[in-house]
């Protein structure tokens, strides 16, 4: 069985909500963290990167 490839998306704020999309899930707050940029989402795998140049706020 293949592996599904995890999705990551650009965003300009330190927290984001996720729901899943179109699989759909509990939304979820999430806090970017300041030293790697990123935090994946517990529920789906999603990736949020924080833009370069993006403060976070």
């Amino acid at each position: 069985m293949a592996e599904q490839a995890v999705e990551t998306e650009e965003v300009t704020k330190s927290r984001i909500a996720c729901d899943g999309g179109t699989l759909g899930h509990p939304r979820v707050w999430l806090q970017i963290d300041p030293e790697t940029r990123k935090v994946e989402c517990g529920y789906c795998g999603k990736v949020f990167v924080l833009k370069d140049g993006a403060d976070g706020h």
